[in-house]
């Protein structure tokens, strides 16, 4: 193998029409069905229409127009959604939109950081892989901030491998920059990056020490001014005039990023949440067991674990053979970038005791598919020598084993398929090991076989997964049967392989996904996504109402219409997918009382009877849920002994401009 630091030539001329066959590719599988998710987590969604209604909460990621409380994140994520629905109106497409080109837009950088130094076949094989990843096929299909995120940590690995060429500083500059926006995006999970990039540069630049460090210096100012003036402002904004932080108990962006989305997260501690995982290695919690098989389990193999095996292999053997290599070779240093990301970044999620969700590995996505684009390229060079044809065997003939063993979780699901990947796995190794000496069709012949075998799992969740609706906080990707884990411990997925039942999160009647009477349709020919059955709205005491949304009626929307514009809130709903449900099915803002789990400290019960008797919101959706015993609970208690109860279909309402005689 070269190892020399320059950059290979641009390749055969039908490098670049691939390339844009493979974004087009991409875009069409993306974008197929798109508006079945309707407006997906309807958390983010109210708060995208929101963004789309006032500049205040477009800014301060505020969950409505009111700006009463924002979102439990910063708001970058949704900045691109909201500018989508100001320009196309509120509907599933302008949502979601933006995701797939965030999607599109991974692939191409994936591509251009690997194709830079292993050539276009390697960045083909990258791009394809995070392409078919059924955890990607799903995210970048959704309105969670993990999207934005990955494309952003890609950007990161990117900017420091064109640094590490000639030591450059502006690319280091960039990847401060992409840093910042990814703290912006998703808080200190934008840092699991940091150490070792950082590492890897301080090391391997080809500058002198004082410049490297003077580089990494100057690179940390700019990702603090990023990721920190937006932090800056809200912190030194007057609390009285700004929406309240969700998801902090002060009223503290800082306490926030520190606590609840911080910390909390690695040790469960996590104040005013549903429940951390109160797990060690090999522990148990609400959110499936810690420890460093995470990452291959029943709740999370099928999203993210079938070439990981393999990416780790190949990570090994690209070191190996660069092991003689001098200090600033950049194809040691690609395999260390990549290679260190996916490691901190699993590490970390495999021991966080506090919330986790399996749709958090779209971090490593990227990672691995770098590592399979290059791994198998550096090796594929390397296959007149005996001991890398046995690697490439072995690789193979291992990653079909484990897309049995994935793929025997959901027996039900294509059985045929696991015995036709072992048996094609099994054959494309075997082929592998004299494909030097049998001529170079048969080379290609073997791998084909060992490239269809590697990759028939993934691409089977993949179909899957875009063939579904998803909605609600916790979304899986691959068929219902496969093993699902959320608060309180396994459970089976909905139709349409989400974890959990759906929410109603879809758009409003006339909108894609929707039907009349806001009562969400799913896949099955039943309302919600079940077969042939009826949507309840779950939300009773518990998680019903937390992490799916509620049923909104005809009545219950011509209820909420009447005389809207005479008050800042047609109505407030304890806890925020409730009070998002109402919002996107009504176009009116709804205030979130305790925000996303209903726990937060606001409002206060002064302040909210202060805006009752302003007369500034009109209903209190009654949902059986009190919020615990927090200001949401008093708030619940004091309303219902002193106001009139109405009903609109099935819901029930307290009209606060009625008091009781």
């Amino acid at each position: 193998m070269t190892t020399a630091s320059t950059t290979p030539a641009e390749g055969p001329r039908r490098a670049r029409p691939a390339l844009l066959g493979l974004l087009l590719a991409t875009a069409a599988l993306y974008l197929w069905n798109l508006s079945a998710s309707g407006y997906a987590n309807s958390f983010y969604s109210a708060a995208v229409q929101a963004g789309s209604q006032s500049w205040k909460a477009f800014f301060f990621g505020s969950l409505d127009a009111g700006n009463a409380i924002t979102v439990d994140k910063p708001p970058a994520a949704l900045w691109p959604m909201a500018l989508s629905v100001r320009l196309f109106g509120l509907n599933s497409w302008a949502v979601l939109v933006p995701q797939v080109l965030m999607g599109v837009a991974t692939v191409g950088v994936l591509y251009a950081a690997v194709r830079r130094r292993f050539g276009p076949a390697a960045g083909l094989i990258a791009g394809a892989v995070l392409a078919l990843t059924p955890v990607a096929a799903l995210m970048f299909r959704f309105n969670n901030p993990d999207a934005l995120l990955a494309l952003l940590m890609t950007v990161t690995v990117y900017c420091v491998l064109r640094a590490l060429e000639h030591g450059r500083t502006r690319w280091l500059v960039w990847a401060g920059v992409a840093v910042g926006l990814a703290f912006l995006t998703k808080t200190l999970q934008a840092f699991l990056v940091l150490p070792p990039l950082a590492v890897l540069y301080a090391v391997c630049a080809p500058v002198r020490p004082r410049r490297r460090f003077g580089q990494l210096t100057l690179s940390a100012l700019t990702m603090t001014v990023a990721g920190g003036w937006w932090v800056a402002v809200v912190e030194l904004w007057p609390a009285a005039s700004r929406p309240y932080i969700g998801g902090s108990q002060n009223d503290s962006f800082l306490e926030l990023t520190f606590g609840y989305n911080g910390l909390g997260r690695i040790n469960g501690e996590e104040t005013g949440s549903v429940g951390g995982g109160n797990g060690g290695p090999g522990g148990g919690g609400q959110w499936g067991e810690t420890g460093i098989g995470r990452m291959f389990n029943a709740e999370v193999g099928g999203q993210i674990a079938w070439l990981l095996p393999a990416a780790l292999v190949l990570l090994a053997a690209g070191l190996v053979l660069t092991r003689g290599a001098r200090r600033t070779d950049t194809a040691r240093a690609a395999f260390l970038a990549w290679g260190g990301t996916l490691l901190m970044t699993a590490a970390v999620f495999s021991f966080m005791a506090g919330i986790f969700h399996q749709y958090y590995t779209v971090a490593l996505a990227p990672c691995v598919a770098a590592l399979i684009g290059m791994g198998t390229t550096v090796l594929w060079e390397e296959r007149a020598s005996r001991w890398a044809r046995a690697v490439l065997g072995v690789t193979v003939a291992a990653t079909a084993v484990w897309a049995y063993v994935l793929l025997g979780r959901a027996p039900e699901y294509l059985p045929w398929l696991r015995w036709a990947v072992l048996a094609a796995g099994c054959a494309g190794a075997v082929g592998l090991l004299p494909a030097a000496r049998l001529g170079r069709r048969f080379a290609l012949a073997a791998a084909g076989l060992s490239a269809a075998a590697s990759m028939a799992g993934p691409v089977a969740y993949t179909l899957s997964t875009v063939d579904s609706a998803h909605t609600g906080s916790i979304v899986t990707a691959g068929p219902a049967s496969a093993g699902r884990v959320g608060p309180g411990g396994p459970r089976g997925g909905a139709p349409g392989g989400q974890g959990g039942p759906n929410g109603a999160a879809r758009p409003p009647e006339g909108q894609p996904g929707g039907q009349p009477g806001g009562t969400p349709q799913g896949p099955g020919g039943g309302p919600g996504g079940v077969p042939g059955g009826t949507f309840e709205a779950r939300n009773g005491v518990g998680m019903g109402g937390l992490l799916d949304g509620a049923r909104v009626s005809a009545e219950a929307k011509k209820l909420l219409a009447a005389d809207a514009d005479d008050h800042t809130w047609a109505a407030a709903a304890i806890g925020a997918q409730n009070a998002a449900s109402y919002q996107l099915a009504t176009g009116e803002p709804v205030m979130a009382i305790g925000g996303f789990n209903g726990s937060d400290p606001s409002p206060t019960l002064a302040r909210f009877k202060q805006y009752v008797a302003d007369g500034e919101i009109h209903y209190l959706i009654a949902d059986g849920r009190s919020g615990g015993e927090g200001t949401s609970s008093a708030i619940t208690a004091w309303v219902e002994s002193a106001f009139t109860k109405v009903t609109a279909g099935s819901a029930t309402f307290y009209d606060l401009t009625r008091p009781k005689k």
